[in-house]
């Protein structure tokens, strides 16, 4: 049995078994159980039935040991314990089948995020007032309808991409900061048309990973890429099949022929509604020839104090062992670039050579997600960790801001026929114009 540093959990690993339970001061709620994969010693490997997968170490130091989940840069601390805490029973896994109790399900809700999320001083929102608000409207007799609703209004002053309610069938919750846009396929539909049509004037733009990734060149010897998203890339969906198409679709790109003779690149993020932070730095490791700081992550680790974090964790970009381009780079963002194409962007702050980013400020959500249960089968997904720059600054909530500001796919853009942002970039970038 072990306590996971900075995650609200605790987990039991027994005889190839893996069991998470997802604890706060008022509740202990089973979460994903896994199995173990492999047979060997070392680190064990384990996935979950979602085809999710991780793999656990023990430390030198006794007591202690380390969680890597596929996907997520750096590791989890664990710290052994006697047995599960008091509140934790086994045979209480909240899901639906159990009497729904309006009360009960209401303090998981607002617990879960007293003790997890880190940012309610920067967005000036007092949670405590928020439950004394909320809390009075709850009766016996309160609908889940009615629930769904307090939860909604209680979570929606946060503005934040990484808090999503799923309360199926009465219903689901998630928005965008004001002023920006979701990265919705249909969105991304109209802008790679759009995008073929008028930047690239019809000249083909290859695809690869399902889609995911697109690549055309341009003229004088410039390159365009677009990525619309960290995941998605194979049909299976596991992180080792998604992994290698990654890997195939950039060694196409970045060919030996083609880093020789490129002079800069535009890398579009403006639809890209995220993913594994991994394969951002996988693609970031085909943009340099040498290890670079790429930003530290940390987890909120106090349920009573929201300014403890673990210890940050240094993550480096690391050359690729293939072709590499290492000259000019324009980033085009804007608010529909979310979550990994954020982290992916901040990576590239201290890349070596120029990269200048164009266009709009990302849209402000970084962490990974922590899907917590709720009684009676609901879930909430919210976040609890930083990315941080090595100076320590952050850009949740406001966003990665852009070095040249242009607007990103607007009304007026589509109708006057404009792409502000992908003309600038060629203006900034070297090469022939046409």
């Amino acid at each position: 049995m072990w306590r996971v540093d900075g995650y609200g959990s605790v987990i039991t690993v027994q005889s190839g078994a893996y069991q998470e339970y997802q604890t706060t001061a008022v509740s202990c709620l089973k979460g994903e159980p896994a199995h173990r994969t492999d047979q060997g010693g070392g680190a064990q490997r384990y996935a979950t039935r979602e085809g999710r997968t991780f793999s656990l170490r023990l430390a030198a130091r006794p007591g202690l040991a380390a969680q890597h989940r596929d996907g997520s840069p750096g590791y989890r601390g664990l710290r052994r314990l006697s047995a599960l805490p008091a509140q934790c029973n086994p045979n209480d896994d909240g899901k639906p089948g159990q009497p729904f109790d309006a009360r009960r399900t209401f303090d998981v809700f607002w617990q879960n995020f007293e003790e997890n999320y880190p940012f309610f001083a920067a967005k000036g929102i007092d949670w405590h007032a928020v439950r004394d608000t909320y809390r009075t409207r709850i009766g016996a007799d309160t609908s889940k309808d009615e629930l769904f609703g307090i939860f909604r209004d209680m979570v929606t002053p946060l503005h934040d991409a990484h808090v999503f309610i799923d309360a199926e069938p009465t219903g689901t919750f998630g928005q965008v900061r004001p002023g920006t846009v979701a990265p919705t396929e249909e969105l991304d539909e109209r802008v790679r048309a759009y995008i073929v049509e008028r930047d690239l004037k019809g000249r083909p733009l290859q695809e690869f990973a399902q889609g995911r990734i697109g690549y055309a060149d341009l003229p004088g010897d410039r390159g365009y890429l677009r990525v619309s998203g960290f995941i998605g890339y194979a049909s299976t969906p596991t992180y080792a099949a998604n992994k290698a198409a990654l890997d195939r679709a950039l060694d196409t790109i970045f060919s030996a022929e083609r880093t020789r003779k490129l002079r800069g690149l535009v890398i579009d993020l403006r639809v890209n509604g995220g993913g594994a932070d991994s394969f951002g730095l996988d693609l970031a490791a085909r943009l340099t020839d040498r290890p670079y700081f790429a930003y530290a992550k940390r987890a909120r680790n106090d349920p009573a104090d929201p300014t403890r974090f673990t210890t940050p964790q240094p993550l480096f970009v690391q050359p690729a062992r293939a072709p590499r381009y290492t000259g000019p780079i324009a980033v085009l963002t804007g608010g529909s670039t979310v979550s990994a194409a954020e982290s992916f962007t901040q990576a590239l702050i201290e890349r070596p050579g120029r990269t200048v980013r164009i266009g709009e400020s990302t849209q402000g959500v970084f962490s990974d997600t922590m899907g917590r249960n709720l009684p009676g089968g609901w879930q909430v997904s919210l976040p609890n960790e930083e990315f941080r720059t090595r100076s320590g600054q952050t850009f949740d909530g406001s966003g990665i801001p852009p070095h040249l500001p242009e607007p990103v796919f607007t009304d007026e853009e589509f109708a006057h026929r404009r792409d502000s942002a992908f003309d600038r970039a060629l203006r900034e970038l070297p090469g022939a114009r046409e």
